[in-house]
Protein backbone atom coordinates (compact mmCIF):
# COMPACT_ATOMS: atom_id res chain seq x y z
CA UNK A 1 0.00 0.00 0.00
CA UNK A 2 3.23 2.53 0.65
CA UNK A 3 3.25 3.08 -3.05
CA UNK A 4 -0.28 3.64 -3.25
CA UNK A 5 -0.68 7.16 -2.16
CA UNK A 6 2.61 8.75 -3.81
CA UNK A 7 1.07 7.27 -7.37
CA UNK A 8 -2.28 8.88 -6.72
CA UNK A 9 -0.70 12.30 -5.99
CA UNK A 10 1.26 12.01 -8.93
CA UNK A 11 -1.34 11.70 -11.09
CA UNK A 12 -3.25 14.61 -9.58
CA UNK A 13 -0.60 16.22 -10.14
CA UNK A 14 -0.66 15.06 -13.71
CA UNK A 15 -4.27 15.94 -14.13
CA UNK A 16 -3.84 19.41 -12.50
CA UNK A 17 -0.65 20.46 -15.46
CA UNK A 18 -3.27 19.22 -17.71
CA UNK A 19 -6.02 22.34 -17.10
CA UNK A 20 -3.29 24.65 -18.26
CA UNK A 21 -1.12 22.46 -20.84
CA UNK A 22 -1.89 24.93 -24.39
CA UNK A 23 0.93 27.14 -25.50
CA UNK A 24 1.06 29.64 -27.65
CA UNK A 25 4.19 30.27 -29.18
CA UNK A 26 4.80 33.64 -31.12
CA UNK A 27 8.31 34.95 -32.61
CA UNK A 28 9.15 38.01 -31.69
CA UNK A 29 9.30 40.79 -34.70
CA UNK A 30 9.85 37.85 -37.14
CA UNK A 31 10.93 39.25 -40.42
CA UNK A 32 13.24 41.69 -38.81
CA UNK A 33 14.36 39.20 -36.17
CA UNK A 34 15.75 36.24 -39.37
CA UNK A 35 17.34 39.21 -41.32
CA UNK A 36 19.30 40.27 -37.80
CA UNK A 37 21.16 37.06 -37.28
CA UNK A 38 22.83 37.80 -40.52
CA UNK A 39 23.31 42.06 -39.63
CA UNK A 40 23.90 41.57 -35.71
CA UNK A 41 25.23 45.23 -35.97
CA UNK A 42 22.14 46.90 -36.46
CA UNK A 43 20.53 44.82 -33.71
CA UNK A 44 19.06 47.95 -30.87
CA UNK A 45 18.11 50.05 -34.24
CA UNK A 46 14.88 50.55 -35.40
CA UNK A 47 14.35 48.42 -38.45
CA UNK A 48 11.23 48.01 -40.70
CA UNK A 49 11.64 44.81 -43.24
CA UNK A 50 9.39 45.89 -46.47
CA UNK A 51 9.40 47.69 -49.51
CA UNK A 52 10.79 51.51 -49.40
CA UNK A 53 7.90 52.20 -52.20
CA UNK A 54 4.85 54.91 -51.60
CA UNK A 55 2.19 52.32 -52.16
CA UNK A 56 4.11 49.18 -50.19
CA UNK A 57 3.28 48.80 -46.10
CA UNK A 58 5.20 47.95 -43.14
CA UNK A 59 5.98 44.08 -43.35
CA UNK A 60 7.52 43.83 -40.01
CA UNK A 61 9.18 46.63 -37.35
CA UNK A 62 11.65 46.53 -34.70
CA UNK A 63 10.77 46.95 -31.16
CA UNK A 64 12.56 50.24 -31.39
CA UNK A 65 10.74 51.23 -34.67
CA UNK A 66 7.63 50.73 -32.86
CA UNK A 67 8.53 52.36 -29.84
CA UNK A 68 8.13 55.22 -32.35
CA UNK A 69 4.31 54.46 -33.55
CA UNK A 70 5.29 51.82 -36.32
CA UNK A 71 3.11 49.43 -36.86
CA UNK A 72 2.81 46.19 -39.23
CA UNK A 73 0.34 47.18 -42.17
CA UNK A 74 1.00 50.76 -41.40
CA UNK A 75 1.85 52.61 -45.03
CA UNK A 76 5.56 53.11 -45.31
CA UNK A 77 5.53 56.53 -46.64
CA UNK A 78 3.90 56.97 -43.07
CA UNK A 79 6.09 54.61 -41.25
CA UNK A 80 9.34 56.84 -41.99
CA UNK A 81 8.00 60.34 -41.21
CA UNK A 82 7.63 58.40 -38.10
CA UNK A 83 10.86 56.73 -37.74
CA UNK A 84 13.25 58.72 -40.41
CA UNK A 85 16.07 56.89 -38.57
CA UNK A 86 14.43 53.37 -39.49
CA UNK A 87 16.49 51.25 -41.79
CA UNK A 88 14.61 49.52 -44.30
CA UNK A 89 15.34 46.11 -45.06
CA UNK A 90 14.00 44.20 -48.57
CA UNK A 91 12.36 41.26 -47.30
CA UNK A 92 13.64 38.06 -48.22
CA UNK A 93 9.93 35.27 -48.00
CA UNK A 94 11.70 32.00 -49.49
CA UNK A 95 14.42 32.70 -46.91
CA UNK A 96 11.27 33.43 -44.24
CA UNK A 97 9.53 30.02 -45.38
CA UNK A 98 12.67 28.06 -44.55
CA UNK A 99 13.13 29.70 -40.97
CA UNK A 100 9.23 28.92 -40.49
CA UNK A 101 9.76 25.19 -41.28
CA UNK A 102 12.43 24.65 -38.64
CA UNK A 103 10.17 26.30 -36.21
CA UNK A 104 7.14 23.84 -37.10
CA UNK A 105 9.78 21.09 -36.46
CA UNK A 106 10.83 22.21 -33.17
CA UNK A 107 7.36 22.16 -32.26
CA UNK A 108 6.47 18.74 -33.80
CA UNK A 109 9.73 17.43 -31.60
CA UNK A 110 7.50 18.57 -28.47
CA UNK A 111 4.26 17.11 -29.47
CA UNK A 112 2.34 15.72 -32.11
CA UNK A 113 -0.29 18.36 -31.48
CA UNK A 114 0.61 21.48 -33.46
CA UNK A 115 -2.28 23.86 -34.97
CA UNK A 116 0.07 26.59 -36.98
CA UNK A 117 -1.58 29.89 -37.18
CA UNK A 118 1.07 31.42 -39.63
CA UNK A 119 4.74 31.11 -40.60
CA UNK A 120 5.57 32.34 -37.26
CA UNK A 121 2.99 31.29 -34.57
CA UNK A 122 1.17 27.69 -33.62
CA UNK A 123 -0.64 26.97 -30.88
CA UNK A 124 0.37 23.36 -28.85
CA UNK A 125 -1.06 21.01 -26.68
CA UNK A 126 1.79 19.14 -24.64
CA UNK A 127 -0.81 17.61 -21.85
CA UNK A 128 0.56 14.39 -23.33
CA UNK A 129 4.26 15.46 -23.36
CA UNK A 130 4.08 16.35 -19.13
CA UNK A 131 5.45 13.14 -17.78
CA UNK A 132 8.65 13.46 -20.31
CA UNK A 133 9.50 16.68 -20.82
CA UNK A 134 7.80 18.15 -17.28
CA UNK A 135 5.60 20.78 -16.82
CA UNK A 136 3.67 23.07 -19.02
CA UNK A 137 6.13 26.10 -17.94
CA UNK A 138 8.79 24.19 -18.24
CA UNK A 139 7.93 22.84 -21.60
CA UNK A 140 7.64 26.53 -22.74
CA UNK A 141 10.89 27.30 -21.76
CA UNK A 142 11.89 24.39 -23.30
CA UNK A 143 10.61 25.65 -26.62
CA UNK A 144 12.34 29.36 -25.81
CA UNK A 145 15.99 27.77 -25.62
CA UNK A 146 15.34 25.40 -28.49
CA UNK A 147 14.16 28.36 -30.84
CA UNK A 148 16.82 30.88 -29.75
CA UNK A 149 19.75 28.32 -29.86
CA UNK A 150 18.85 26.36 -33.00
CA UNK A 151 17.79 29.21 -34.95
CA UNK A 152 18.89 32.81 -33.41
CA UNK A 153 15.80 34.35 -32.83
CA UNK A 154 13.34 34.92 -30.11
CA UNK A 155 10.06 33.65 -29.00
CA UNK A 156 7.09 34.78 -26.55
CA UNK A 157 4.79 31.79 -24.68
CA UNK A 158 1.72 32.09 -23.52
CA UNK A 159 0.32 29.33 -21.47
CA UNK A 160 -2.81 28.67 -20.19
CA UNK A 161 -6.10 25.84 -20.42
CA UNK A 162 -7.44 27.43 -23.53
CA UNK A 163 -6.50 28.61 -26.54
CA UNK A 164 -8.02 32.13 -26.44
CA UNK A 165 -6.15 32.68 -23.29
CA UNK A 166 -2.90 31.17 -24.13
CA UNK A 167 -2.95 33.55 -26.86
CA UNK A 168 -3.65 36.95 -24.40
CA UNK A 169 -0.69 35.57 -22.48
CA UNK A 170 1.55 35.48 -25.51
CA UNK A 171 0.77 38.56 -26.25
CA UNK A 172 0.98 40.32 -23.31
CA UNK A 173 4.80 38.68 -22.35
CA UNK A 174 6.40 40.02 -25.48
CA UNK A 175 9.07 40.09 -26.92
CA UNK A 176 11.00 37.60 -25.60
CA UNK A 177 8.83 36.64 -22.47
CA UNK A 178 6.59 33.47 -20.96
CA UNK A 179 3.29 34.00 -18.70
CA UNK A 180 1.41 31.33 -17.51
CA UNK A 181 -2.18 31.77 -16.57
CA UNK A 182 -3.30 28.84 -14.22
CA UNK A 183 -6.82 27.37 -14.80
CA UNK A 184 -8.21 28.90 -11.32
CA UNK A 185 -6.59 33.01 -12.29
CA UNK A 186 -7.78 32.60 -15.70
CA UNK A 187 -11.54 34.31 -14.83
CA UNK A 188 -9.60 37.03 -12.72
CA UNK A 189 -7.16 37.25 -15.12
CA UNK A 190 -9.49 38.01 -18.02
CA UNK A 191 -12.13 40.96 -16.27
CA UNK A 192 -8.60 43.00 -15.53
CA UNK A 193 -8.18 43.94 -19.14
CA UNK A 194 -9.70 45.86 -21.34
CA UNK A 195 -12.60 45.00 -23.72
CA UNK A 196 -10.67 44.77 -26.97
CA UNK A 197 -8.65 42.09 -25.80
CA UNK A 198 -11.78 39.60 -26.64
CA UNK A 199 -11.46 38.02 -29.85
CA UNK A 200 -13.94 39.91 -31.97
CA UNK A 201 -13.90 42.99 -30.35
CA UNK A 202 -12.09 45.50 -33.07
CA UNK A 203 -12.07 49.31 -32.85
CA UNK A 204 -15.64 49.63 -33.84
CA UNK A 205 -17.10 47.11 -31.56
CA UNK A 206 -15.63 48.79 -28.44
CA UNK A 207 -16.54 52.16 -29.35
CA UNK A 208 -20.29 51.02 -29.51
CA UNK A 209 -19.67 48.91 -26.55
CA UNK A 210 -18.17 52.13 -24.90
CA UNK A 211 -21.38 54.27 -25.00
CA UNK A 212 -23.39 51.66 -23.22
CA UNK A 213 -20.47 51.41 -20.53
CA UNK A 214 -18.60 48.58 -21.49
CA UNK A 215 -15.15 48.90 -20.98
CA UNK A 216 -13.33 46.25 -19.85
CA UNK A 217 -13.94 42.33 -19.90
CA UNK A 218 -15.50 41.94 -16.58
CA UNK A 219 -18.26 44.84 -17.50
CA UNK A 220 -19.06 42.02 -20.63
CA UNK A 221 -19.34 39.42 -18.00
CA UNK A 222 -21.95 40.80 -16.57
CA UNK A 223 -24.21 42.40 -19.35
CA UNK A 224 -26.64 40.11 -20.10
CA UNK A 225 -26.54 37.84 -23.33
CA UNK A 226 -29.23 39.24 -24.90
CA UNK A 227 -28.00 43.25 -24.48
CA UNK A 228 -25.01 41.58 -25.95
CA UNK A 229 -26.73 39.88 -28.78
CA UNK A 230 -28.44 43.20 -29.54
CA UNK A 231 -25.48 45.45 -29.75
CA UNK A 232 -23.11 42.73 -31.66
CA UNK A 233 -25.78 40.30 -33.16
CA UNK A 234 -24.85 36.78 -33.09
CA UNK A 235 -21.60 37.11 -31.96
CA UNK A 236 -22.47 38.62 -28.77
CA UNK A 237 -22.90 35.14 -26.99
CA UNK A 238 -19.79 34.15 -28.03
CA UNK A 239 -18.11 37.35 -26.71
CA UNK A 240 -19.80 36.38 -23.71
CA UNK A 241 -18.66 32.97 -23.40
CA UNK A 242 -15.10 34.30 -24.19
CA UNK A 243 -15.46 37.04 -20.76
CA UNK A 244 -15.81 34.00 -18.79
CA UNK A 245 -12.47 32.06 -20.01
CA UNK A 246 -14.76 29.43 -21.66
CA UNK A 247 -13.24 28.64 -25.44
CA UNK A 248 -13.76 24.83 -25.78
CA UNK A 249 -11.92 24.46 -29.10
CA UNK A 250 -9.17 21.69 -29.13
CA UNK A 251 -5.79 22.18 -30.33
CA UNK A 252 -6.50 20.90 -33.80
CA UNK A 253 -3.19 19.90 -35.78
CA UNK A 254 -3.38 21.33 -39.45
CA UNK A 255 -0.65 22.05 -42.48
CA UNK A 256 -0.53 25.15 -44.44
CA UNK A 257 -1.79 24.57 -47.96
CA UNK A 258 1.01 24.95 -50.10
CA UNK A 259 -0.68 25.98 -53.25
CA UNK A 260 -3.85 26.39 -54.81
CA UNK A 261 -4.79 25.57 -58.37
CA UNK A 262 -7.56 24.88 -61.57
CA UNK A 263 -7.41 23.73 -64.98
CA UNK A 264 -9.21 23.82 -67.96
CA UNK A 265 -9.13 21.44 -70.77
CA UNK A 266 -10.44 22.65 -74.28
CA UNK A 267 -12.39 20.15 -76.00
CA UNK A 268 -11.06 21.30 -78.97
CA UNK A 269 -7.74 22.75 -79.04
CA UNK A 270 -7.57 27.04 -79.48
CA UNK A 271 -5.93 29.77 -80.69
CA UNK A 272 -8.33 32.10 -79.95
CA UNK A 273 -7.38 34.81 -77.32
CA UNK A 274 -10.35 36.05 -76.34
CA UNK A 275 -11.89 32.13 -75.31
CA UNK A 276 -7.88 31.80 -73.51
CA UNK A 277 -8.67 35.51 -71.51
CA UNK A 278 -12.11 34.53 -70.56
CA UNK A 279 -10.98 31.04 -69.32
CA UNK A 280 -7.91 32.99 -67.62
CA UNK A 281 -10.72 35.14 -65.48
CA UNK A 282 -12.96 31.85 -64.77
CA UNK A 283 -9.83 30.54 -63.17
CA UNK A 284 -8.75 33.34 -61.83
CA UNK A 285 -12.61 33.25 -59.60
CA UNK A 286 -12.49 29.83 -59.02
CA UNK A 287 -9.04 29.75 -57.27
CA UNK A 288 -9.03 33.40 -55.36
CA UNK A 289 -12.91 32.19 -53.95
CA UNK A 290 -11.23 28.97 -52.41
CA UNK A 291 -8.19 31.13 -51.58
CA UNK A 292 -10.53 33.49 -49.28
CA UNK A 293 -12.40 30.35 -48.08
CA UNK A 294 -9.33 29.40 -46.54
CA UNK A 295 -8.16 32.57 -45.18
CA UNK A 296 -5.41 32.72 -47.28
CA UNK A 297 -3.01 35.48 -49.73
CA UNK A 298 -1.09 34.61 -52.63
CA UNK A 299 2.18 35.88 -53.05
CA UNK A 300 3.33 33.73 -56.22
CA UNK A 301 0.77 33.46 -59.43
CA UNK A 302 1.64 30.91 -61.92
CA UNK A 303 0.11 30.36 -65.59
CA UNK A 304 0.46 26.99 -67.19
CA UNK A 305 -0.04 26.19 -70.85
CA UNK A 306 -0.13 22.96 -72.52
CA UNK A 307 -0.17 23.11 -76.16
CA UNK A 308 -1.16 20.39 -78.58
CA UNK A 309 1.62 18.32 -78.91
CA UNK A 310 1.61 18.41 -75.28
CA UNK A 311 4.49 20.57 -74.59
CA UNK A 312 4.07 22.54 -71.29
CA UNK A 313 5.19 25.36 -70.31
CA UNK A 314 5.06 28.17 -67.23
CA UNK A 315 5.70 31.12 -66.05
CA UNK A 316 5.29 32.42 -62.44
CA UNK A 317 5.65 35.93 -60.88
CA UNK A 318 6.49 36.35 -57.38
CA UNK A 319 4.68 39.94 -55.76
CA UNK A 320 5.97 42.19 -53.43
CA UNK A 321 2.77 42.38 -51.25
CA UNK A 322 0.09 39.17 -51.54
CA UNK A 323 -3.46 39.40 -52.74
CA UNK A 324 -6.52 36.96 -53.01
CA UNK A 325 -8.44 39.37 -55.50
CA UNK A 326 -9.51 37.23 -58.76
CA UNK A 327 -9.36 40.47 -60.81
CA UNK A 328 -5.95 41.13 -59.82
CA UNK A 329 -4.57 37.39 -60.40
CA UNK A 330 -6.09 37.45 -63.33
CA UNK A 331 -4.62 40.80 -64.38
CA UNK A 332 -1.13 38.75 -63.96
CA UNK A 333 -2.04 35.54 -65.45
CA UNK A 334 -2.95 37.50 -68.63
CA UNK A 335 0.79 38.94 -68.38
CA UNK A 336 1.93 36.13 -67.89
CA UNK A 337 0.30 34.70 -71.03
CA UNK A 338 1.71 37.69 -72.82
CA UNK A 339 5.35 37.39 -71.75
CA UNK A 340 5.19 34.12 -73.56
CA UNK A 341 5.09 36.09 -77.20
CA UNK A 342 3.79 34.35 -80.05
CA UNK A 343 2.28 31.00 -79.34
CA UNK A 344 4.28 28.07 -82.31
CA UNK A 345 0.77 25.98 -81.62
CA UNK A 346 -3.03 25.86 -80.61
CA UNK A 347 -3.58 25.70 -76.97
CA UNK A 348 -4.94 22.25 -75.22
CA UNK A 349 -5.11 23.12 -71.28
CA UNK A 350 -5.02 26.08 -69.47
CA UNK A 351 -3.97 26.58 -65.80
CA UNK A 352 -3.74 28.94 -62.39
CA UNK A 353 -1.74 28.58 -59.38
CA UNK A 354 -1.19 30.32 -56.64
CA UNK A 355 1.71 29.51 -54.23
CA UNK A 356 3.52 30.86 -51.83
CA UNK A 357 0.38 30.94 -49.28
CA UNK A 358 0.13 32.76 -46.07
CA UNK A 359 -2.76 33.12 -43.21
CA UNK A 360 -5.02 36.46 -44.04
CA UNK A 361 -5.16 37.28 -40.53
CA UNK A 362 -1.44 37.78 -39.89
CA UNK A 363 -0.69 39.56 -43.50
CA UNK A 364 -0.62 42.73 -44.67
CA UNK A 365 -2.03 43.63 -48.39
CA UNK A 366 -0.41 46.29 -50.53
CA UNK A 367 -2.44 49.36 -50.28
CA UNK A 368 -3.38 50.87 -53.28
CA UNK A 369 -4.48 54.50 -54.56
CA UNK A 370 -6.49 53.22 -57.32
CA UNK A 371 -9.81 52.57 -55.47
CA UNK A 372 -10.69 49.84 -58.09
CA UNK A 373 -8.56 47.46 -56.60
CA UNK A 374 -10.36 48.14 -52.68
CA UNK A 375 -13.92 47.60 -54.94
CA UNK A 376 -13.08 44.63 -56.99
CA UNK A 377 -12.20 42.80 -53.53
CA UNK A 378 -15.29 44.09 -51.49
CA UNK A 379 -17.26 42.62 -54.83
CA UNK A 380 -15.91 39.09 -54.90
CA UNK A 381 -16.68 39.47 -51.13
CA UNK A 382 -20.17 39.49 -51.87
CA UNK A 383 -19.64 37.18 -54.42
CA UNK A 384 -18.70 34.65 -52.05
CA UNK A 385 -21.52 35.58 -49.52
CA UNK A 386 -23.81 35.01 -52.09
CA UNK A 387 -22.48 31.62 -53.25
CA UNK A 388 -22.32 30.03 -49.47
CA UNK A 389 -25.45 30.81 -49.49
CA UNK A 390 -27.39 29.89 -53.27
CA UNK A 391 -24.45 28.00 -54.61
CA UNK A 392 -21.27 29.11 -56.66
CA UNK A 393 -23.02 29.77 -59.91
CA UNK A 394 -26.08 32.25 -58.66
CA UNK A 395 -23.59 35.13 -59.97
CA UNK A 396 -20.61 35.74 -62.14
CA UNK A 397 -18.87 38.28 -63.85
CA UNK A 398 -20.31 39.50 -67.10
CA UNK A 399 -17.32 37.83 -69.49
CA UNK A 400 -17.99 34.65 -67.98
CA UNK A 401 -21.87 35.23 -68.96
CA UNK A 402 -20.94 33.97 -72.98
CA UNK A 403 -21.45 30.04 -74.06
CA UNK A 404 -17.91 28.21 -73.12
CA UNK A 405 -16.26 26.22 -75.37
CA UNK A 406 -14.40 24.48 -72.84
CA UNK A 407 -14.83 21.23 -70.01
CA UNK A 408 -13.34 21.09 -66.62
CA UNK A 409 -10.61 18.69 -66.08
CA UNK A 410 -11.26 16.09 -63.81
Amino acid sequence: MGGTEPTRRTEEVLRDMRRTSILHVDMDAFFVSVELRSRPELRGKPVIVGFPAERSVVLSASYEARATGVKSAMPMAIAMRMCPAAIVINPRHKLYYEVSEQIMEIFSSITDLVEPLSVDEAFLDVGGAIRRLGSPLEIGQLVRRRVQSELGITASVGIAGTKFVAKIASTRCKPDGILQINAEDTVPYLHSLPVNALWGVGGKTAEALARLGIRTVADVASTPVATLRRILGAGGEHVHRLSMGVDPRPVTPTRLEKSIGAEETFAMDTADDALLNRELLRLSHRTAARLRSSGLLSRTIALKLRYSDFSTVSRSRTLQTPVDSAQLIYQVAVQLMESLGARPMSVRLVGVRLEQLEPAARTSMQLSLDRRDENWRAAEQALDRVAERFGSKTLLPARLLEPGKSQESP
